[in-house]
């Protein structure tokens, strides 16, 4: 897609579009475009952008998009007029008229959308809906029915965005900072699944400019300052790969493939988390081999090997597997000239132009019977949109699925007769068994990962084979699947079809059910509450009808726990961070990290007292972890046991809260030791256990242990029920019920 479209006269753009598309449409498509020119510069005579330039201008320039994509003449004449029914006295009958009901029907499509995204008020969120965000969740979801209907609506206003981007100056920060959230979030990804690399990064690239301008410059000075380094290397390393195709008889273009902003800022912030800085990045360096077939493709990975070590576990085979947005290829990481990671992408010149122009790239081969299977096979997922919208009642549900089961990264795995079966980053045997057959879910009791018996909420991995094992019985889900602190289930379809599971269930069994999970979340968290208060902080008309929700998963624990605690600390002003005398002295230093280790209990060193900003070191002691001392310390130039000092930094800083959390049991061998590692599995810091046992067989056992809060607090809850021969948990009685007090500063023992 060539950058030629801003700051050019009507008259040049124009010329442009149709010459872009007189290189690849018969004659009386262009005559058609350039009558839809015509018509669109008379009825947009007069308007103006806020940018000051003639209206017209914009239709153009998404006309220009679409013809760089080489589309069919009906999208490229929709386009020229996809805002003259919104902004112009034309209707949809004279359009059709004048251009047919298909051109008619591609700007009803566009003018729907764009009606619905100029009554848009609130921030968009793709991680969770209220009632603030009905209007945006009904728009995605017209958008993305709109996109099963005919695909080319949506390939319209994904060009419409595009040139509004390039635009935004002139609109206020506000509504600048709005728009590139919503383009980051909603439209980006949209490109993404088409496989329209072309329009994603471009869009990516300059919504990060509206929403972190400084980083954005900063990056880009980065790589410009590095970029005649870095092309003189690919320069090199790209002669040295040619000369190996030549010796192996592979004809083929080697090319350098560019680095783009927010990309590099993604892998930046991806790899400073790990401790690694930007020369770790393995795609810094990279090149493309774009050959004739596909079995040249394999062949150049040979020879690629065979010049350079691969890195082990950086190589992905897309053209066996291909990812579900049309992309094929060899991607290969390698350590070329100097020791430096190198990544080869490889595949051939038309796998290539269907990475760059995804979903677009059918009308190329619109004529060829292989291009419309291919296109028909890839694009089978948008075929659900329809029948998803049809089985769920609002918005705010359809729009949790898609997002989820299209926004989000996938895995591939394996069922025993070796069908690929796509599924959420993340996802277990439980959302795989959904995934195959909604009955095969509702009777999972087990699962077997590569042969290998696993528990349910294990996640799986790209390749794995997964074998569900089942029960006869009408046995049904379990409701703590539908827990999110639980692991058990990752994708959208996979809780509705739960969800709806334990909606057909007998209301009274329901209203008993949630009872239950009612009493326990209070007894857990250490509340009181009247019913009626209970009932005036959700909106039910009835108790029996928040019970029955609760049961049936449509309310879960983690939304009881949360607005719980909300109201009680609405109700009761928070007390002052204070020294808690009934507590260890020592707490976990969240704000000092211990590299290559990762969290352990650190304590500041009394001899120096070193805080946020000072060199330091740490200390490994024989019983009390790690003691942090400055780097010049006394204690430290005196040790004879230099080997015992161990790499520490001051990290990111957050607050602990001490909680007392009590757990019943029957006693058993191993009950203490998988009580401890199922806590430290789960990133919590445990200071102190008191164990008593009974003569019935049962043991208490009293935790001290510091969390970040009540989000946290509950999912150890959950996974602690979890413990076998666990009776019950709740939180002990402290100061302060409904909150949780930070645990004193360790600079300050």
């Amino acid at each position: 897609m060539e950058g030629d479209h801003l700051g050019v006269s009507t008259a040049e753009k124009v010329e442009q579009l149709l010459a872009r598309t007189g290189s690849y449409l018969p004659a009386p498509s262009v005559g058609l475009v350039e009558q839809a020119c015509r018509y669109a510069e008379r009825c947009h005579d007069g308007q103006l952008r806020k940018s000051g330039d003639p209206y017209v201008i914009h239709p153009l320039s998404i006309a220009l998009y679409l013809a760089d994509l080489r589309l069919d003449d009906q999208t490229i004449v929709a386009a020229l007029l996809h805002d003259v029914v919104e902004d112009c006295d034309v209707s949809l009958e004279q359009l059709a008229k004048s251009f047919g009901p298909e051109v008619s029907k591609l700007v009803d499509g566009v003018t729907k959308l764009t009606r619905l995204d100029t009554r848009l008020h609130t921030a968009i969120r793709i991680d969770g809906l209220d009632e603030s965000d009905a209007l945006y969740a009904e728009s995605l979801r017209k958008m993305l029915v709109s996109m099963a209907e005919d695909i080319r609506v949506v390939l319209i206003k994904l060009a419409d965005r595009l040139h509004n981007m390039e635009t935004l100056d002139a609109l206020p920060p506000e509504k600048r900072r709005r728009i590139a959230q919503e383009t980051l979030d909603i439209y980006s990804p949209l490109a993404h699944r088409l496989g329209i690399w072309e329009i994603k990064w471009r869009l990516d690239d300059l919504a990060f400019r509206h929403l972190n301008e400084d980083k954005y410059r900063s990056i880009s000075r980065m790589l410009a300052a590095k970029r005649t380094e870095r092309e003189e290397y690919v320069s090199q390393v790209a002669e040295q790969l040619r000369d190996q195709l030549a010796h192996s008889g592979i004809s083929g273009e080697v090319q350098g493939r560019p680095k783009h902003i927010y990309s590099t800022f993604l892998k930046m912030s991806k790899y400073e988390a790990q401790g690694k800085d930007l020369s770790d990045i393995y795609d810094l360096f990279a090149l493309r081999v774009l050959v004739g077939t596909v079995a040249d493709c394999y062949r150049t990975l040979g020879a690629v090997h065979e010049l350079w070590h691969p890195i082990p576990g950086q190589f992905d085979d897309y053209i066996a597997t291909p990812k579900e947005n049309l992309y094929q290829a060899l991607h290969t990481t390698v350590i070329s000239k100097g020791g430096t990671p190198l990544e080869v992408q490889i595949k051939t010149y038309e796998l290539h132009e269907i990475s760059e122009y995804g979903v677009a790239a059918h009308w190329r081969y619109k004529e060829g019977k292989a291009g419309d299977l291919l296109f028909e096979e890839k694009m089978s997922w948008m075929r659900q949109l329809l029948e998803w919208q049809r089985e769920v009642a609002g918005s705010a549900d359809f729009v949790e699925r898609t997002k989820e089961d299209i926004f989000r990264d996938q895995v591939f795995v394996f069922t025993p007769k070796g069908r690929i079966v796509e599924l959420t980053s993340g996802s277990t045997p439980v959302d795989f068994a959904y995934k195959i057959h909604t009955e095969l879910g509702h009777r999972c009791v087990g699962a077997k990962v590569n042969g290998k018996l696993v528990s349910l909420d294990t996640a799986l991995r790209n390749g794995d084979t997964v074998e569900v094992l089942s029960t006869k019985s009408e046995r049904g889900p379990s409701l703590d699947w539908l827990n999110p602190n639980r692991g058990y289930v990752r994708s959208a379809t996979a809780r509705q079809a739960i969800r709806l599971w334990f909606r057909r269930q007998e209301r009274s069994v329901n209203i008993q059910r949630g009872r239950e999970m009612l009493k326990r979340e209070l007894r857990r968290l250490n509340q009181k509450f009247e019913d009626g208060e209970i009932l005036s902080l959700f909106k039910y008309d009835t108790l029996d009808d928040l019970l029955a929700h609760l049961g049936s998963g449509g309310l879960t624990e983690t939304q009881l726990a949360e607005r719980l605690a909300a109201a009680r600390q609405e109700q009761e002003a928070p007390p002052l961070a204070r020294k808690r005398t009934d507590l260890p002295l020592t707490s976990p230093s969240s704000g000092i990290t211990v590299l290559g280790v990762g969290d352990l209990l650190t304590r500041i060193g009394r001899c120096c007292s070193p805080i946020p900003g000072d060199a330091i070191i740490g200390f490994v002691t024989r019983s009390r972890g790690v003691t942090v001392h400055k780097v010049d310390c006394s204690s430290v130039r005196h040790e004879d046991e230099p080997e015992r000092f161990i790499k520490v930094d001051w990290g990111q800083e957050r607050e602990l809260y001490p909680v007392r959390v009590k757990m019943r049991a029957y006693d058993r061998v191993g009950l203490l030791r998988d009580l401890t590692q199922l806590v430290s599995g789960e990133g919590v810091n445990m200071a102190a256990v008191v164990t008593e046992e009974f003569t019935d067989g049962t043991v208490t056992m009293g935790l001290t242990v510091y969390t970040t809060g009540l989000e946290q607090l509950g999912k150890l809850f959950a996974k602690m029920e979890g413990v076998r021969g666990c009776i019950s948990v709740h939180r002990e009685h402290a100061a302060a019920p409904a909150t949780l007090t930070p645990a004193p500063a360790p600079a300050a023992n």
